[in-house]
């Protein structure tokens, strides 16, 4: 019974942890956000929400300056508000704004929302459980080959979910008739304004896959789609 101990702990602090995850997320989103609205933007939205045959595309202004979309464990979508001041300068514009909220849209649809936060803290779980091996077996080192191979891991799930919410995203863009060049001029901005360090971090540690992949990505599906490129 003893040897199963780590592994039992492990999974009781990955679901503490989950948890826990959870309420911290949504009371953050709740206190630092109200509903984006925008005449410039609501048209892109209504068009939206026609393809998906809903009563209407709702984003959230999340109260904080780095730039970033994002979507919640409950299904809402947020755009921060230094990304909003980017669009509000003239920086991006409205058809490339709509390329993030629907990249977030895809994320909810995709059920990566709500499935990330669950393998944040089962990734935890298992650092902790591979840590509690590997100390013994490796001392001294044994922690950092646990955050090591966890980090590797969570690094290939998150850019798996990206590449699927770049092709929900560009198919729902195709639909609305906005296309997808807004898509992809807004990947190759980002580098700029995000300071992107995709330069200088391994492929393999990324959470986002490198841009030009992601660009490539989406112009396969539109050759497939039979779309000019």
């Amino acid at each position: 019974m003893l040897k199963f101990t780590p592994i039992l702990l492990a999974l009781i602090y990955g679901f503490v942890m989950y948890r826990f995850s959870v309420w911290r997320t949504q009371s953050e989103l709740n206190s630092r956000s109200s509903e984006l609205v925008d005449p410039t933007l609501a048209p892109m939205l209504d068009r939206m929400a026609a393809a998906l045959e809903i009563p209407r595309v709702k984003v959230h202004l999340y109260e904080i300056e780095p730039i970033n979309g994002l979507a919640a464990p409950d299904g809402r979508i947020f755009i921060t508000r230094g990304f909003y001041q980017k669009f509000r300068q003239g920086e991006v514009s409205a058809e490339e704004m709509a390329s993030v909220i629907a990249h977030e849209l895809g994320h909810v649809a995709l059920g990566h929302a709500r499935r990330r936060m669950i393998d944040f803290s089962g990734q935890n779980a298992l650092r902790t459980a591979l840590a509690m091996v590997l100390v013994r077996i490796i001392p001294g080192v044994g922690v950092w080959i646990a955050n090591m191979l966890t980090s590797m891991l969570a690094a290939k799930l998150s850019r798996s979910d990206e590449y699927e919410a770049d092709e929900y995203a560009s198919a729902l863009l195709v639909k609305t008739g906005i296309g997808t060049d807004p898509q992809k001029s807004l990947f190759e901005k980002l580098e700029a304004l995000t300071n992107s360090r995709s330069g200088v971090m391994p492929a393999w540690l990324m959470s986002h896959p490198p841009t030009k992949d992601r660009i490539a990505a989406i112009e396969r599906h539109e050759a497939n789609w039979g779309l000019p490129t």
